[in-house]
């Protein structure tokens, strides 16, 4: 009775997501901190970030906070993906499981930098030969636990920095996610190869508001009178932004297991505060070598159904090497196609210990 539940509820929320399709107008680009948007985890890049039912690594700070509940032992991620116009994305993740299986404790750092800019002004619009720096963090602190074999749950808190020049912003945000592991579709009757369904909405928070010395400046106050008015302190005051504001809700399963091979297929349903509803789809080739590792093959395709979208393709490959002590070390590589804006590639190590 309880699989059937949930079963109803999953299919209500994507014809929810459905049926939004066609609202208007789609908000673009209303929100500030959007690198919250650009996805880390190389293999969840690879499938066309449909991974939120999927997540298992420290990944899924970003993903879905309850797919850290699936570690097992202490784990530490490092991920590089240069973005296009030559900006800079890294994340660093640790999770460390607690004892007496209470659960797992993960730490995320995302930075991303843009690099030097060069100053122009309308008297100096080829350059003032001054340059600038802007960049960006998120840290991250996380719980996740299962409580049954069948559904975990995680949350994340997490601050948010963006400096531009002499301005900065920040905010405070929560993260919230869960995993459902059912027996539906299991091609062995093992809730371990049945169907998963994923939930998560991330940034949750206050809005950023940029305040800093570049927005000082000087006015005559009464240019009509003489007098003191002239070169009067004025400072500007900016709009505070919304964070953006992501609703996941997706579903895996594995329609082939044959000895040491299987493949999964997922799809993830997005609902956001600052652009239209779109659809993730991806899928992922698992062969097992016995006593040695794995070798991972992943394709994918994001932002379908979305209005002007410049995601396309996405593919990746993966590798699990076993150590000493049955220690698995991870090496994963992602390639993207973002239309117009060119093509990006994403690199991750993950080491377990």
């Amino acid at each position: 009775m309880l699989h059937k539940n949930i079963g109803i509820l999953f299919i209500v929320l994507i014809l929810g997501c459905s049926l939004s399709f066609a609202q208007k107008p789609y908000r673009v680009g209303t929100t500030a901190a959007n690198f919250l948007e650009i996805g880390y985890g190389t293999a969840g890049n690879a499938m066309g970030d449909a991974y939120v039912s999927l997540v298992d690594d420290i990944s899924a700070l970003y993903w879905n906070p309850a797919g850290m509940a699936a570690i097992q032992g202490n784990e530490i991620m490092l991920f590089r993906q240069p973005w296009i116009a030559d900006i800079s994305s890294n994340f660093l993740g640790l999770g460390i499981r607690l004892p007496r299986g209470f659960g797992i404790i993960g730490l995320g750092l995302v930075n991303v930098s843009y690099g030097e800019i060069e100053v122009t002004n309308l008297n100096a619009q080829e350059g003032t030969g001054e340059h600038y720096n802007a960049s960006e963090y998120a840290l991250s602190l996380a719980y996740a636990r299962n409580l049954t074999n069948w559904f975990s749950f995680g949350a994340s808190a997490k601050y948010i920095y963006s400096k531009i020049w002499y301005l900065d912003a920040k905010a405070f945000a929560l993260d919230l996610g869960v995993i459902i592991r059912t027996k539906f579709f299991s091609v062995t009757g093992k809730r371990a190869d049945g169907a998963r369904i994923g939930m998560s909405i991330s940034n949750y928070g206050n809005r950023m508001k940029y305040d800093g010395i570049n927005l000082l400046t000087a006015v005559d106050i009464l240019p009509d009178k003489n007098g003191n008015y002239k070169d009067v302190p004025a400072k500007f005051s900016l709009q505070a932004w919304e964070l953006p504001l992501i609703f996941r809700i997706g579903m895996a399963v594995t329609p082939l297991i044959l000895g040491n091979q299987r493949i999964v297929i997922a799809a993830d349903a997005l609902h956001t505060n600052n652009n239209s509803e779109s659809v993730n789809i991806g899928a992922q080739y698992q062969f097992d070598v016995p006593q040695t590792g794995s070798l991972f093959l992943r394709a994918g395709y994001k932002a379908l159904f979305m209005e002007a979208s410049q995601y396309g393709l996405s593919l990746g490959a993966g590798l699990k090497i076993r150590f000493v002590k049955n220690k698995p070390l991870f090496i994963d590589y992602a390639f993207r196609d973002v239309g117009e804006l060119g093509k990006t590639h994403s690199y991750s190590i993950r080491i377990m210990f």
